[in-house]
């Protein structure tokens, strides 16, 4: 979450949007008090500035308390970057999905954080942390070490000097043992995720890459542990990401991007 303080004291759409960061996955509505509370605004300005979002469609009104509106999804959906990715690996997510009978999941590198961009859910999931436009920590995900093994050193660093946040038992917090997996994963094109993001959840992760040869996002498949074999299923991630890469126009034979 943003503060709502800048250099030189904040701004009106710094305010709207230290309001509007204020939501979150387990907070989709807020009274007027609440958002006070988080964004550090005084009540009145928090009241008025969260009216005018209504009005132009940021916010809805949820009773006695507001939520994000329809708006922004829309807006949301226009992102180049996100869009063109997207509609790329829809027909690849499909298929994965049919083959493996898994969640699927296609999700990009925002700063030290993965959001998740696609979801196909099996119609029998169980709940899981993800969600579309959710954001995870990079370093605790499958996707995210797929990605961060195949980016730019100072990716990586980022991530690193950002702190390692232990999200359950299995998180890697240590740089060591992290720059170690990257390292595998580099020499394997898969990742995982055993239960460190959130417990009972597993995945298999590869990335995706752009015609630059670039790495653009990642693809996963995830699950319940006691039903998913990450193992067995890191062949068709695999095979689905590079199949995606290429389609794309990614080099088959890419240069390290590392540096």
């Amino acid at each position: 979450m943003r503060t709502a303080e800048w250099d030189g004291g904040p701004s009106v759409l710094a305010r709207a949007a230290a309001v509007l960061d204020a939501f979150g996955a387990d907070t989709t509505e807020l009274g007027i008090s609440e958002l006070a509370r988080r964004t550090g605004l005084a009540k009145s300005t928090a009241h008025r500035l969260a009216g005018e979002l209504v009005r132009i469609g940021w916010l809805e009104q949820a009773g006695t308390k507001v939520r994000l509106g329809m708006h922004l999804f829309e807006l949301g959906q226009l992102v180049p970057r996100q869009r063109a990715l997207r509609e790329a690996a829809l027909p690849f997510m499909e298929d994965l999905r049919e083959a493996t009978n898994s969640n699927v999941h296609l999700a990009v590198l925002e700063g030290i954080e993965v959001v998740y961009v696609e979801i196909l859910r099996v119609r029998d999931s169980q709940p899981l942390p993800s969600r579309v436009g959710g954001r995870l920590p990079a370093h605790a995900t499958g996707v995210g070490k797929a990605i961060l093994a195949f980016s730019p050193a100072d990716v990586v660093k980022a991530r690193i000097d950002a702190g390692l946040t232990r999200r359950t038992a299995y998180t890697v917090i240590m740089p060591g043992p992290l720059m170690r997996e990257l390292a595998t994963i580099r020499e394997s094109g898969i990742s995982y995720d055993r239960q460190e993001s959130a417990m009972g959840v597993v995945c298999a992760a590869a990335p995706v890459f752009g015609a630059d040869g670039r790495v653009l996002g990642g693809l996963s498949v995830t699950g319940r542990a006691e039903r998913l074999d990450t193992e067995r299923m890191a062949p068709a991630v695999r095979t689905a990401a590079l199949t995606l890469s290429r389609q794309l126009g990614a080099p088959l034979r890419r240069a390290s991007t590392r540096s």
